[in-house]
């Protein structure tokens, strides 16, 4: 499954369906990412200030990977203009 998120918001309501399909609760998810519960819901209610390494963490708790791109390649958007 691949879901984009471009805010804290958006991100967290990905950890928060990853963590679910996963049948676990905050507490479980927490103790496998060595963070606390609270913490966990703070990251699905998409505050920001979260730290990276927390991040991190739950990510890899959950099997998952962060891949950064820019929205669009530069290259791809010219080819689409001149080949319609």
């Amino acid at each position: 499954m691949n879901s984009k998120a471009r805010n804290s918001k958006q991100l967290g309501a990905i950890i928060k369906m990853l963590r679910k399909q996963r049948k676990l609760t905050q507490a479980q998810l927490g103790k496998n990412a060595g963070v606390k519960q609270g913490q966990i819901s703070t990251i699905e209610k998409g505050a920001e200030g979260v730290r990276l390494s927390t991040l991190f963490k739950v990510l890899s708790a959950l099997d998952c990977e962060i891949n950064v791109r820019p929205r669009t390649e530069p290259k791809k958007a010219l080819e689409d203009l001149f080949n319609g």
